[in-house]
């Protein structure tokens, strides 16, 4: 199949496309190369700048590409409903062209939107915890960030998220919590489950199996404005902790807003990465970091488990949203470093098994042709 990506969060689209090239795909990635984190692309989509100026000149290279280069695809997948730094509108008009220039349009679902905020602080659904909400309560992130939950409730990007919902012909989801909330809202039909690739023939094992380490090393990298979002400012808060009260068990490497090869680089030469406090799955940090065999801290809920089917292989620790549980969390890992040999080769086993990218790719590929040949 001939496939374009329109835009990337965390690698996700440029890590599937190198995939699918390798299953005989042809495939082309458009991408504002996620922001900051520079990932690669064959079409550069990033605004040139802010403000009106920075916005049509962004809209005039767009109308270029879809003259051109954005046209006569047998699939295109979106990154999200707002796939570019663009108003809705102008959005709305580009998703309009691609429909009718290309054969079936997806999306992924791989972020913030309208359909995951209305779950999250949904108080029917069955996840007890979330970056908006704890156990029925208003998160740090919602305290910090409410008008931006607000903006995605209200049109017109609420509008502009329907639309698109009712005018795609699928959903292709990363984590478990995606799932659920596109569950919600379209038919059973239109959503499939794929996971988060990982290039693990590019990833190698950065942890010696055979070597029970004198002191565990702990990494954790940072989004700078992600910080309460994520949880991070939580779990260094720990880390610290456990880093002043067991310095002979423990070091602690903190990176904060690298580009992303310099972040992989960085991850190295650890065995625990501190990822996220508020997921009931890992995402792509946590998986990079297992693939090379480090222990991820994140979400590693007995739902998400089920929901994938892995009922022995269940290797993430899992982070919780209380300060002192994730305390003690910690202390275990740091006070057990004869478990670094085992964990490092269940943590890549676990990676191959559910997200290597090709195995992702596939599941895609099942989707597409299933959908396509259905219309």
């Amino acid at each position: 199949m001939k496939i374009l990506f329109l835009g990337d969060a965390s690698n996700y689209h440029n890590c599937l496309a190198g995939a699918l090239r390798s299953l005989g795909h042809d495939v082309t990635v458009a991408s504002n190369g996620s922001h900051w984190m520079n990932t690669d692309r064959e079409i550069n989509t990033k605004r040139p700048f802010g403000g009106k100026i920075g916005g049509a000149l962004l809209w005039a290279n767009l109308n270029t590409l879809l003259r051109h280069r954005l046209k006569g695809y047998d699939v295109v997948q979106l990154s999200n409903p707002v796939f570019l730094d663009l108003r809705p509108h102008r959005v709305r008009e580009i998703f309009n062209r691609l429909k009718k220039d290309n054969g079936s349009v997806f999306l992924t679902g791989l972020g913030t939107d309208t359909a995951y905020i209305k779950m999250c602080i949904d108080s029917t659904h069955n996840l007890r915890y979330n970056e908006w909400m704890i156990d029925g309560e208003a998160s740090p992130f919602y305290k910090q960030s409410n008008s931006v939950l607000h903006a995605w409730l209200q049109p017109p990007l609420s509008d502009h998220c329907d639309y698109v919902c009712q005018n795609i012909d699928g959903v292709v989801t990363a984590l478990y919590e995606y799932d659920l909330a596109y569950r919600r809202i379209m038919p059973a039909d239109k959503v499939a489950y794929a996971g988060i690739p990982i290039d693990t023939d590019s990833v190698e094992l950065s942890v010696d199996e055979n070597v029970v380490p004198e002191r565990v090393k702990l990494f954790l990298g940072m989004h700078r404005d992600r910080k309460v979002e994520k949880g991070t400012d939580r779990l260094l808060a720990a880390a610290r902790r456990v880093k002043e009260a067991y310095p002979d068990k423990c070091e602690l490497r903190i990176v904060e807003n690298v580009p992303y090869a310099e972040y992989l680089e960085q991850m190295r030469n650890s065995h625990v990465i501190l990822d996220q406090l508020y997921s009931y799955t890992p995402a792509t940090n946590a998986l990079l970091a297992m693939a090379m065999g480090l222990t991820a801290v994140s979400g590693g809920e007995s739902d998400y488990y089920d929901f994938i089917g892995e009922s022995n292989n269940r290797c993430v620790v899992n982070a919780l949203p209380d300060d002192e549980q994730l305390y003690e969390t910690l202390v275990d890992v740091v006070m057990h470093p004869e478990r670094v040999p085992q964990m490092v080769r269940s943590n890549r086993e676990f990676v191959l098994k559910h997200n290597d990218s090709r195995v992702v790719a596939q599941r895609f590929v099942d989707f597409w042709e299933q959908k396509i040949g259905k219309r």
